[in-house]
């Protein structure tokens, strides 16, 4: 039998939800670990919605786990009902959504909150000392949630201009987290904590890089699940 697995998304686009290609890319990977999913999302609102062909805020109103279901194709659940001692691991895709609707990371930073059902997840899954496995921006949380532990977002510098948002590297040291500096096809795995992570779309790469990143990150959970 496969590992149990539960995807966690905070939406569906990149700019207020969950980034799809890494939702997808998560879900590929999976498949292939012959890994049995299960998705979940916050039954909330939205902190916004953004009209993705223009890049700017509406003023429509969405919830984020009515939004999610269309990544889903329909078959997924309240957030608030995942059990931990359901499944094998846990896995969240990036995409701001993660930082406007899982936490508040994109408004307050280092000094952001998080979602109770976020949190609560990451920590019924790391108590009973289940992977952890996080892509872009949603290493935030763990470094939120988990003082010390170590994480990756790629790099701590925005080196040949492919890490624009290597800032993010240092907010998660202010926390009192290690930052490992990783390229885009790698991932790091704090063993202690049973926390995976690799970089995503904070690179600007090829999409099968990212690809690519996100499938060492998944092996790399599946091999401790």
């Amino acid at each position: 039998m496969g590992k149990r697995v539960a995807l966690v998304l905070a939406g569906c686009g990149v700019f207020d939800g969950s980034e799809i290609h890494e939702a997808s890319a998560a879900l590929v990977h999976l498949s292939r670990g012959g890994a049995e999913v299960k998705i979940f999302a916050p039954n909330i609102e939205q902190r916004d919605v953004v009209n993705h062909l223009k890049g700017s805020p509406t003023e429509e109103k969405r919830n984020v786990l009515i939004e999610s279901a269309r990544l889903a194709r329909g078959n997924i659940q309240d957030l608030a009902e995942l059990k931990a001692n359901e499944f094998d691991a846990v896995i969240f895709p990036g995409g701001f959504g993660v930082a406007k609707n899982l936490c508040s990371w994109a408004v307050d930073g280092k000094n952001c909150t998080v979602n109770e059902h976020v949190r609560s997840t990451l920590q019924a899954f790391h108590s009973a000392k289940k992977p952890i496995g996080l892509c872009c921006i949603s290493p935030v949380l763990a470094a939120k949630v988990f003082p010390g532990c170590e994480v990756t977002v790629g790099q701590d510098k925005n080196v040949d201009g492919r890490f624009p948002d290597a800032e993010t590297a240092s907010a998660i040291a202010e926390l009192g987290c290690k930052h490992i500096c990783k390229n885009v096809n790698e991932s790091h795995v704090d063993k202690a904590n049973k926390i995976v992570t690799t970089c995503a779309f904070m690179c600007k790469a090829a999409l099968h890089e990212i690809f690519d990143g996100i499938g060492t990150m998944v092996q790399e959970v599946l091999k401790l699940a």
